[in-house]
């Protein structure tokens, strides 16, 4: 069941019980897996998550599932780079195809465009949509903190822009959906307002729809989803405190205009051509309403946004293909991108 608002919404009383087993063990184990490379002075474990985050190889030779993947430089000192997913049953039609710069998940301190996951659900995207699929390798915190992964989803954009034979001939740069989920939506977002103040440095590229999944947002006051659900895999509050205190910049509180974007520090929106938005949240998801709150910003700000809520799922669910809300959604941003 999907609730789609163009306004408030009435808060439900989501039950544990609708999740299948299978997804549950998988919650609890990713949750332990992170817990356990995050230590107490503010590092991380890498040579354990190295081990324990399963990547995935490019295949540019041999499609799979109909897509064909490769991994493009854009600048060797910094590793940044994305993996580029490109259906091949549209290769050879003459309707180019919208282009998705992809930012994963992660709280900006674990994953890659390299792990299974990530890697299969942009196979997806590129199949299902269809469309040519950027997944974007940021760097990371606390290695890496603000601003670091937001220059780096910038400068993606502006490399796409000045280099004209890295995509495919049919994709279509003037119709680009910035995406993510949790970090990953909170980087499309702030990727979306610098390209809006921007706009005049490029030729070509041009965001026209931001697909926000589950965005991950803070602040200082405990919002009531985050009480209720303290203890939740994934994001509770003391891993999303952690993880908040390793990115923001020293000195800094969880008010600051990176993580609390609709808060006392947000950045004023309103005349920028910030793209038309759907932001999706869960309702066994602490974060949601503070992902409530930057869809009410949005349309305070005067921006076209729709919020499409789904009161039973967790964080991250619609990565669990054993649930049928993940096809569901995957079409809803399908339809979101025919809309735009």
């Amino acid at each position: 069941m999907t609730t789609s608002l163009d306004s408030n919404t009435q808060k439900t009383a989501p039950s544990w019980t609708s999740l299948p087993w299978r997804t549950r063990v998988s919650l609890s184990v990713l949750s332990k897996i992170t817990d356990a490379a995050r230590r107490a002075d503010g590092t991380v474990n890498r040579r354990l998550m190295n081990i324990l985050d399963f990547k995935s190889s490019a295949t540019p030779a041999a499609p799979v599932r109909g897509v064909t993947s490769s991994d493009v430089t854009v600048d060797p000192a910094r590793k940044l780079w994305f993996r580029l997913f490109v259906p091949q049953s549209t290769l050879s039609t003459p309707s180019d195809l919208p282009v998705i710069v992809f930012f994963h998940g992660g709280g900006f301190t674990f994953l890659s465009p390299a792990s299974f996951a990530y890697n299969a659900v942009c196979r997806k995207f590129a199949r299902k949509f269809p469309a040519v699929v950027v997944s974007v390798n940021y760097r990371l915190c606390p290695e890496h903190r603000y601003p670091s992964p937001y220059d780096d989803g910038f400068d993606v954009l502006t490399f796409l822009d000045q280099n004209d034979d890295v995509l495919p001939i049919n994709a279509d740069r003037s119709r680009i959906f910035l995406a993510g989920d949790s970090a990953g939506a909170n980087l499309a977002h702030h990727v979306a307002v610098r390209a809006a103040r921007e706009k005049d440095r490029m030729r070509v590229v041009k965001p026209v729809g931001l697909i926000s999944i589950q965005p991950f947002f803070g602040g200082e006051e405990r919002v009531e989803s985050e009480t209720r659900l303290h203890g939740a895999p994934l994001v509770s509050v003391a891993r999303t405190d952690w993880l908040w205190k390793v990115f923001l910049p020293d000195g800094s509180n969880r008010d600051h205009e990176a993580a609390n974007v609709s808060g006392p520090n947000a950045v004023d929106i309103s005349g920028l051509e910030y793209p038309k938005t759907i932001v999706f949240t869960g309702g066994l998801d602490p974060l949601q309403d503070r992902q409530r709150r930057y869809y009410q910003w949005l349309k305070k700000s005067g921006k076209e946004a729709k919020l499409i809520e789904y009161p039973n799922m967790v964080h991250a669910f619609y990565m669990f293909p054993e649930l049928t809300e993940s096809n569901q959604l995957i079409n809803q941003v399908k339809d979101f991108i025919a809309s735009v």
